[in-house]
């Protein structure tokens, strides 16, 4: 059995290379192997969000504060709140973040295929953002 308390793991900003805006990310919890789940909160300021990016196993978001926006690649934007939780099935193109005007805080869990979880792609412009 593994404890992680409360404040053990630092907070860190999301790195501009993937993410707009300002984001903290509060990692949660990461599991060896051969587990291979990992989870953090992640807190999106108005107007901040990911880039694309894809995950090889799907990724699990159960938005827990705020209001936000999520998209798939041909997708439309859609709407977030507390509450709701989104499945992005393996390697499927998307986004997530804040709405425009409220901050959106969301726990997100992944796992890792042959020691990676996530494909970082091209930012989302401020065009694709505002549609």
């Amino acid at each position: 059995m593994e404890i992680r308390r409360v404040g053990s793991q630092p907070s860190g900003k999301g790195p501009s290379d993937y993410f707009t805006g300002t984001v903290r990310i509060d990692p949660l919890f990461e599991t060896a192997d051969p587990a291979r789940v990992a989870g953090a909160s992640v807190t999106f300021e108005p107007g901040a969000r990911t880039a694309w990016h894809t995950h090889p196993l799907g990724q699990t978001l159960i938005v827990t504060a705020g209001q936000g926006r999520v998209q798939r690649w041909g997708g439309q934007i859609e709407a977030i709140n507390p509450g709701d939780v989104v499945w992005f099935p393996p390697g499927e193109k998307h986004w997530h973040g804040a709405s425009p005007t409220t901050a959106m805080t969301h726990t997100a869990i992944q796992e890792r295929l042959d020691g990676k979880a996530v494909e970082w792609l091209e930012k989302v412009s401020d065009d694709q953002y505002q549609a």
